[in-house]
């Protein structure tokens, strides 16, 4: 491959990795996570902006939280358990929405 394939190659994907993040949003909505999370404002839940500061030195964030979402969790944050997420919402739905919140700072 050519350096100017290369190039278009590694900015098409950086492109399409941050058009994956920027469907978190409607994602998080579409699957409830709105009910209890807020991006910085007060909620049920940690905010997501809350969520990002925690997570941000941990290199294994993305995978971990994936695994929370999917699962569910309690005791990170409060008392108040976080439900599993439903089947219907699929592994890459799941990836864009933490990549999306991991992207806050």
């Amino acid at each position: 491959m050519k350096t100017p394939d290369l190039i278009i190659l590694a900015v098409s994907l950086f492109v399409a990795s941050h058009a994956l993040a920027g469907d978190g949003e409607a994602l998080a909505k579409k699957s409830n996570c709105m009910i209890c999370h807020t991006v910085d404002g007060k909620s049920t839940g940690p905010t997501f902006k809350d969520v990002a500061a925690k997570y941000r030195n941990d290199k294994d964030a993305q995978v971990t939280l994936e695994k929370k979402v999917r699962s569910g969790g309690k005791g990170v944050w409060s008392s108040m358990p976080m439900p599993a997420t439903t089947q219907s919402t699929s592994d890459g739905d799941i990836k864009s929405m933490v990549q999306w919140i991991l992207s806050f700072k």
